[in-house]
């Protein structure tokens, strides 16, 4: 219990830390047209990267739903060197975005240890985050804007950003994941979508089966229904600004720079122990929209069984339960040996995977070696 509460302590005070980077694009309360024009005019390059002496290019990637995200590319490491080994794509986890991949001294962040190591680094942003509020007929105010779950960034985002990296570098490219970038990667590959256009993946705090989860966070809003509670109530965004807000977890999605959407989806999967495309909670809807009482599952079994993976995950995780990620490693079981890599760090908890500043010598060297078999 108190290290759960750690935990979420934790999280909090990193979303804080991020989220001053970028406080002087927040100043207006409510005006999301302003805040996310003057986004535009900076971004995690010139906040985060280029202050780190590192050369980074920023690139617009339109998903065929009409949501523009913005990507950026670490081309070379410090030294000028540019890269010599294939492209990665790192995708962040829920409530952040990808400035995480960056947040640490160039010697700990995981962005800058691929580049200084010869790898051409892209950082995606999934919809809805401060660097990804763009879209081609929506504008954030917009309730429509937001309505969406991590379907469409299985079926949409994540599609478009790997699809943008292949075009731009002719090549296929590694595939790095945390938290919510496991479960989106998970569920794609599950339908073949993208596979094609890689050449691995590794997955840090991999997500899929949440039967365990110990976040009192998750847990007490899964229970409570607080996705479909919200969403009825109007708070598309789940991020009410200009309010007090006495609920903890509405305190952390007001923070200016995050978003829960895609969290109020994830109390689904809490509630039912399993990976199913979104539960509209009533055999009517599901029926119209899936043709079917049930939402459909995300089937860990149809991966690849030649798809090379790298699953890292710790044992004091409130999110990827260590019960729950044996009971993914089990769907792998007939999976080719040698394709598939499990690293488990007894004392690595969820944001320890980009956060901790050992994670080089006890997660990243290893994965490197990953990489450069594929």
């Amino acid at each position: 219990m108190a290290y759960t509460i750690t935990v979420i302590i934790i999280v909090v005070l990193y979303i804080i830390s991020i989220s001053n980077a970028t406080r002087n694009l927040n100043l207006i309360n409510g005006q999301d047209d302003l805040s996310s024009s003057l986004v535009n005019q900076v971004g995690i390059c010139s906040l985060l990267v280029e202050t780190q002496g590192y050369t980074c290019e920023e690139h617009k990637v339109t998903t065929k739903d009409g949501y523009i995200l913005s990507m950026q590319r670490i081309p070379m490491g410090r030294g000028g060197k540019k890269a010599d080994k294939p492209p990665v794509l790192l995708q962040h986890g829920i409530l952040v975005d990808g400035g995480t991949w960056v947040l640490n001294t160039p010697d700990e962040s995981l962005g800058f240890i691929l580049a200084d190591n010869g790898f051409d680094v892209w950082i995606a942003n999934t919809r809805g985050t401060d660097f990804s509020r763009g879209h081609t007929s929506l504008s954030p105010s917009d309730p429509e804007y937001w309505d969406w779950s991590w379907d469409e960034l299985v079926a949409f985002d994540l599609p478009a950003s790997i699809q943008y990296v292949h075009n731009q570098t002719g090549q296929n490219l590694h595939y790095v994941g945390h938290s919510l970038g496991t479960l989106i990667a998970f569920s794609a590959f599950s339908k073949g979508q993208t596979l094609n256009m890689l050449r691995s993946a590794v997955l840090l705090s991999p997500i899929a089966y949440l039967g365990h989860v110990s976040s009192i966070l998750a847990r007490a809003g899964a229970e409570a229904f607080s996705s479909e509670a919200l969403y009825w109530l109007g708070l598309h965004e789940f991020a009410p600004r200009g309010k007090d807000v006495a609920d903890f977890l509405s305190v952390i999605c007001k923070i200016p720079g995050t978003d829960c959407s895609d969290l109020m989806t994830s109390f689904t999967v809490v509630r039912t122990g399993t990976i199913t495309m979104y539960d509209y909670g009533n055999v009517y809807s599901n029926q119209k929209r899936y043709g079917q009482s049930t939402p459909p599952v995300y089937d860990m079994g149809r991966i690849p069984k030649d798809f090379p993976m790298y699953l890292s995950y710790g044992g004091k995780d409130a999110l990827s339960d260590v019960e729950d990620v044996n009971t993914l490693l089990n769907r792998f079981n007939d999976h080719v040996p040698d394709k598939l890599v499990q690293q488990f760090k007894e004392d690595y908890g969820h944001v320890d995977f980009i956060l901790a500043t050992n994670a080089k010598k006890e997660v990243y060297d290893r994965m490197m070696d990953f990489l450069k078999l594929h």
